[in-house]
């Protein structure tokens, strides 16, 4: 069974698509398949269904909602319903378990290149890092869950994903940078600093990308852009390796022309993501 989450729900087999049409047992399904492998409680299923507000009833309309799901498993399956209840999506005491089995799971897959990705950078293997890092980033085909309507549980998980795709984007960009490849990088990172006004890491490595490619006026109102931001939007001051990012810009540091050195002076600054 093949499992994908970042982008629009799709669990399928040999059978065909699992995922039902109606919204709460997408719902109830997408929950399980964020957390596949994983017991997840009766309590969490009604959390993320209802909220604050479960109808007397509600304990009841997630065993309906199972037994829906045990039905389309097994079509997609093609095993019997039986056989799904004991093997596939099965209620352990306290709550329900959805196995992938040897199936895919795109956010699985995700997560483990982002880590394989991390350690090849911190070990300096910036080709393999960017490789790698790709690799993952190429497995979205949206916002995570983007067709499902979420509650409490998911709204986490998703918030979760998304901030762990955006740490990989700012990984993957710092191996290209190391690479030389500023030039390349100057579009994608003009769009995410719009995007994410306050993020110190990415406008780092856009005012780097900009006095490499022969644009130090533009670099320092990036930075003052960002100051302007931060002081409007929470009352403080760039961080003390911005500021020395600022000074070396001023004085046209030759540690900023580093692509491709051992020592890249955004690592010596601490302009890195962790």
């Amino acid at each position: 069974m093949d499992i994908r989450i970042l982008g629009p729900l799709a669990v399928r087999s040999v059978g065909g698509e699992a995922a039902p049409t109606a919204p709460k047992p997408r719902q109830v399904l997408a929950l399980l398949a964020a957390r596949t492998n994983e017991v997840v409680s009766t309590d969490m299923l009604v959390d993320e269904l209802w909220e604050s507000s479960p109808p007397a009833s509600a304990v009841t309309v997630v065993q309906t909602y199972i037994v829906l799901l045990r039905r389309t498993l097994s079509q997609a399956l093609r095993m019997g319903n039986s056989e799904v209840a004991r093997h596939v999506l099965s209620f352990k005491g306290w709550g329900y378990r959805l196995a992938s089995g040897a199936g895919t799971h795109d956010a699985s897959e995700f997560l483990r290149y982002a880590e394989l990705g991390r350690r090849a950078l911190e070990n300096g293997e910036n080709e393999k890092a960017s490789a790698l890092l790709r690799r993952g980033l190429g497995l979205w085909r949206g916002p995570a869950l983007a067709d499902i309507k979420v509650g409490s549980q998911l709204l986490a998980y998703r918030t979760s994903l998304e901030e762990s795709r955006l740490s990989v984007v700012e990984q993957r960009a710092e191996a290209d940078l190391r690479l030389g490849r500023h030039h390349a990088l100057l579009s994608e990172l003009s769009g995410l600093v719009i995007q994410h006004p306050l993020h110190e890491n990415l406008h780092s490595l856009f005012i780097i990308s900009l006095y490499r490619s022969g644009r130090p006026g533009q670099a320092l109102k990036v930075f003052q852009q960002l100051r302007h931001n931060l002081r409007e939007d929470l009352g403080i001051d760039p961080s003390p390796r911005m500021w020395r990012l600022h000074q070396a810009i001023l004085t046209a540091d030759a540690g900023l022309q580093a692509a491709g050195e051992s020592k890249l002076f955004p690592l010596e600054l601490g302009v890195r993501s962790g």
